[in-house]
């Protein structure tokens, strides 16, 4: 991915051609520290810059400031950088100052250790979903995820909730129309994604079954903020043979758990 188009990617709007004559330095620390993020492994400097299209020189400069802030520090004895000790520590202070994410931990935990499911807090991140933070079912079937993985909105049930303050015209114009296609190779019906969406405003809950895994079934609830959106939703990933009694008893269960963080009100 170029430069720009990385850009693009991160902050929508930036890479137009004046933006493209000079980029600010910021914006190439945004788009370094993203494409190390998205490689979620070392790198050596070299690829870093081949991979952002950017100068090789103003690559090594960049990597060598966020060295001397431990933004990033080295890995091996051949050049490779990751995530250094001040990142951890950026975390641990959002976590820690947001009140709200600490409840959403020990429901995370409480629900997982509970149900015996895997359980998962989700977003959106730009026009596409990501896993927030996950506890994985301890059953002998073991579905685990990736946190922070981008992955194509239609696969999704949380994504059918996420995107229910939207009309049918911006939501078409929001999903790119690659990621209707599922990773079996179906392609999902626009039209029937947004008779999903539909449906999940009106229900106010979620389900899916057999997209993004066909061996898995998706529940979501909605956790709405102070201004009532949906910016979070609690979920159950299930073996998709999983009775309909015992999804129907979760469902209540998550719904209950995902209003009791409904900042609404609060």
């Amino acid at each position: 991915m170029t430069e720009s188009a990385t850009l693009e990617r991160i902050l929508p709007g930036t890479a137009t051609a004046a933006v493209r004559e000079r980029k600010r330095g910021i914006d190439r620390v945004i788009i370094l520290l993203e494409a190390l993020f998205r490689q979620r492994a070392p790198m050596r400097v070299g690829d870093i810059a081949r991979l952002i299209g950017a100068p090789r020189s103003t690559t090594y400069e960049i990597v060598n400031r966020l060295l001397e802030a431990d933004m990033l520090e080295t890995v091996g004895t051949d050049g490779h950088v990751y995530f250094g000790r001040a990142m951890h520590l950026f975390g641990w202070a959002y976590s820690h100052h947001n009140a709200h994410y600490p409840r959403i931990i020990e429901t995370l935990d409480r629900l997982a250790a509970e149900s015996g499911e895997t359980v998962q807090l989700c977003s959106l991140r730009g026009n596409k979903y990501v896993v927030l933070d996950c506890r994985d079912s301890a059953g002998p079937f073991r579905i685990s995820s990736q946190v922070g993985v981008e992955v194509p909105i239609p696969w999704t049930a949380s994504g059918r909730l996420l995107l229910s303050h939207m009309d049918d015209d911006a939501v078409r114009a929001f999903i790119p129309p690659e990621d209707y296609r599922l990773p079996d190779g179906r392609m999902l019906p626009q039209d029937e994604f947004l008779a999903a969406i539909a449906l999940a405003r009106q229900q106010g809950y979620s389900e899916s079954a057999a997209l993004a895994d066909r061996f898995t079934w998706c529940l979501a609830a909605p956790i709405l903020d102070g201004r009532g959106a949906m910016t979070l939703t609690l979920c159950f990933v299930l073996p998709v043979d999983t009775p309909e009694a015992r999804r129907i008893e979760l469902l209540a269960l998550l719904r209950e758990r995902a209003a009791s963080l409904d900042l609404v009100g609060n």
